[in-house]
Formats: C-alpha cells, sequence, structure tokens
C-alpha cells in the first residue's frame, strides 16, 4: 500500500452562487491533481451556501451533480467530494457525493446528525454509513456533525474504514471541534479524518475555518487558520502499532447495575 495525498478546499460561502461553486471546484481540484493529490475535499452544501432559505429551490438530483462533477475530476485526475442539497423526489438531503478521477460515483453520504432545529426542519437526515475504495483505502464520509459522535467512528472503525472525508460548514464559537475534537476522533479511533470548513461570513454566521488533516496516530498533518486555503497533506503508507489506539482492544465496560 502506498501513502495517500489528499487535498481540502477552504473558502467562504458562494451564497448562491452555483457557477461560482462550479468554477472554485474545477481550479481547485486542476490544482490538486497537479500536486499528487488523490482527492480533494470542499466544505459542506459548498454548491450552495449553508445559511439560505432557497436550499430546497437550489437542491440537485444525485446524477445531476455527477454528469457536472465527472469532466472537472476526469481533467484533474483527481477525486473530488463536494457538499451539496440533494434532491431525491420530494425529499432534501444535506448530502456529499464524492466522484472518481474516472467520472464515476464513489459515494454519496447523506447527513445523519442533523444540527438543531432549522437543519432538521430544512433536511431529512441519512440512515446509513456510506464506504467506498479510494486509491486502494477503504475511506467513508461523514458531514459536520457527524463526525463529533464517537460512536459512528467506532463503527466505521470497526468496519475496517482507514480514512473519513469530512465536509463541514462549523461556525463560532465552536472553534474546539476543529482544533481538539477531530484530532481526539482520529486519535482514539485510529483512523486519519480530512475535515474540510467553510470560513469568512454568511448570513449571521461566522465560520471558523480551522479545516485540518489528522492523521491516525492523532498527529496534525495540516491545519488551516481563518482565511480561505487549500491544503495538501499525505497520509502515511502504515503507522507504527505501537502508536496507534488500543481502546477498541483494551476497553473494560463496567455493569451501572452494580
Amino acid at each position: 500500500m502506498s501513502a495517500l495525498t489528499v487535498a481540502l478546499w477552504q473558502a467562504p460561502s458562494v451564497a448562491g452562487d452555483c457557477d461560482l461553486a462550479f468554477d472554485q471546484i474545477a481550479s481547485a481540484s486542476a490544482a490538486a491533481g497537479l500536486a499528487g493529490a488523490e482527492v480533494v475535499v470542499f466544505p459542506e452544501l459548498f454548491l450552495t451556501g449553508y445559511e439560505r432559505p432557497d436550499l430546497a429551490d437550489l437542491a440537485l438530483n444525485q446524477e445531476t451533480l455527477r454528469a457536472r462533477l465527472a469532466p472537472l475530476a476526469q481533467a484533474a485526475g483527481c477525486a473530488i467530494c463536494v457538499g451539496y442539497p440533494e434532491r431525491a423526489g420530494d425529499t432534501i438531503y444535506n448530502a456529499a457525493l464524492c466522484v472518481s478521477a474516472a467520472g464515476e460515483t464513489l459515494g454519496n453520504h447523506r447527513k445523519i446528525q442533523l444540527y438543531g432545529p432549522e437543519e432538521a426542519e430544512r433536511f431529512t437526515p441519512g440512515d446509513r454509513y456510506t464506504l467506498f475504495e479510494l486509491a486502494g483505502r477503504k475511506a467513508a464520509m461523514l458531514i459536520c456533525y457527524d463526525v463529533e459522535f464517537a460512536p459512528h467512528i467506532a463503527a466505521l472503525k470497526r468496519q475496517g474504514v482507514e480514512i473519513i472525508l469530512t465536509p463541514t460548514a462549523a461556525m463560532d464559537p465552536f472553534d474546539h471541534v476543529g482544533a481538539h475534537v477531530v484530532p481526539a476522533m482520529a486519535a482514539n479511533h485510529g483512523l486519519s479524518i480530512v475535515y474540510a470548513n467553510l470560513c469568512g461570513t454568511e448570513a449571521h454566521l461566522s465560520y471558523f475555518g480551522g479545516s485540518v488533516f489528522v492523521g491516525a496516530d492523532g498527529k496534525i498533518l495540516a491545519q488551516a487558520g481563518r482565511d480561505p486555503a487549500m491544503l495538501l497533506a499525505t497520509v502515511p503508507a502504515c503507522y507504527d502499532p505501537s502508536t496507534l489506539s488500543t481502546q477498541e482492544r483494551d476497553y473494560r465496560p463496567i455493569d451501572t447495575e452494580v
């Protein structure tokens, strides 16, 4: 198994300008491909913006988005993972689509843990994990709040997942998530996490940026500040087993009835 090079794009919301989003996807993917990345990850609902009342009007079905992303991925020679509002019949999901460098769908994840009453009003929650092969690695997608739930990370680890791609739209004052929660999740479960956040402002929200790559040993491979950025990092081909979490093996449950 060889090392895996991954890129992410941190940028402000496109505020409903889907053409601007596709322009950024094209340019960032081309740059990522030239740098040797196997995949580039964009933020949550990057295609439209996050804090919008018209997400249902802007929503796309999965195949329409795949058809738009396929030539960009093929031209870049790099897979693309991007968040978008997905329309499936009359249902709207907060979703992320990952398209291979050949333009085929690797996976489409629907956000499981909707954050707050506004997301619950806008979207239907997903009900399953999304696993796929990425350059010889078993990968999965989670979206923003999903990655903060240890049971989801543990479940993916038990299924052999080595890297989680996480489109995110996380706002102040929750910057501790990128700085501490995501690295702890990676370290405690022995897998790598790519956390691609928005930055700047949108409506009443201020996104903290802080996009981060964390290795399976919990070490931060690259991290952005609060400004637009493109990050590139390489996940090692293998780790020294002594640096990886043994919690799954060593956990001792306590009988609370005693």
